[in-house]
């Protein structure tokens, strides 16, 4: 099928009269359109491609799509399907499905050899992306996420499930999921916190709901679970740049330090950067200094 950009009107203003995010739809497949948000730059700079994780939404990017943007980077942020404001078909979830998303993404807006990035369950899709398509991804970046193969983690897929599996918060009005967003992480800034919001919509009884439904949710689970990322480093011949968050959980950072290991000895070009203490969500938790890294990245070409 041929890929478009939908028309949309909507144009919202940064927090500077400068920066302008463009809001479009772009149909990835029949009957599915993602909510697409850019920001223009210079024409010669690096643009970027940035992708959220599982359960997740697009304005978890904001802080660090709006340093890019005024470094002069054009900025792209997706709402990957059934997340967000994008559509959320009955079916087709996981990784290969979001990689072909995510293509047709990049091929509608017209981006040229793009930097994609990806944090969680988002840095698996950027990976398979880079590996699937290397002539066309100028650099890739990890952030917590992409590295980790979950068979290490759990013994079998019944151990991942029962782990994996989401809370139930239907029971929560808006307020009530707000306070405990912030009794769990009070180290998150306040727009982090009304974009980890955004992951529920609020039903007619004021009762919070997940935009994910949870079959899709398992569905992209599952997907996660089949997928080998170390197999996929050796096959990687694109610069990487692993961004990794120390949580203060030591079993999980060892784990992450032997995957990060098994990466730089697999792929030819991986650089890597831990933050910590840091969240999960550490792109939101340090926008301006995640953005840094990845201009950087450019500045001194690694992402050539």
């Amino acid at each position: 099928m041929r890929h478009g950009v939908l028309p949309s009107p909507e144009e919202r203003h940064g927090p500077t009269m400068s920066e302008s995010v463009k809001e479009s739809r772009v149909q990835v497949a029949p009957g599915v359109s993602l909510h697409v948000e850019r920001r223009d730059g210079n024409p010669g700079a690096a643009p970027f491609v940035l992708v959220h994780g599982l359960a997740s939404n697009l304005r978890l990017w904001d802080g660090v799509a709006e340093e890019l943007a005024a470094r002069g980077h054009t900025v792209v942020a997706l709402d990957q399907r059934g997340h967000g404001r994008s559509d959320a078909p009955e079916s087709s979830y996981g990784n290969a499905v979001a990689v072909e998303d995510l293509r047709a993404t990049i091929e509608a807006l017209g981006l040229e050899r793009p930097v994609v990035a990806g944090q969680s369950w988002g840095g698996n899709v950027v990976l398979e992306y880079a590996c699937r398509f290397p002539r066309e991804t100028r650099g890739v970046v990890c952030v917590d996420g992409g590295i980790i193969e979950l068979a290490d983690w759990f013994p079998s897929w019944e151990a991942c499930l029962a782990a994996m599996t989401p809370p139930t918060l239907t029971h929560l009005t808006r307020a009530e999921l707000e306070a405990r967003i912030r009794a769990g992480s009070p180290q998150l800034p306040d727009r982090a916190i009304a974009a980890a919001l955004e992951c529920f919509r609020v039903r007619e009884d004021g009762r919070v709901e997940p935009r994910l439904a949870l079959h899709r949710h398992l569905q992209i689970v599952r997907s996660l679970w089949e997928s080998r990322p170390s197999a996929r480093f050796k096959e990687l011949t694109v610069p990487t740049l692993l961004v990794l968050a120390d949580t203060g959980d030591a079993a999980r950072s060892e784990r992450k330090r032997h995957a990060e290991a098994r990466a730089k000895a697999s792929a030819a070009s991986v650089r890597s950067h831990w933050f910590s203490p840091a969240l999960h969500d550490v792109h939101s938790q340090y926008p301006d200094r995640v953005a840094a890294l990845l201009a950087d990245a450019v500045r001194d070409g690694f992402f050539a």
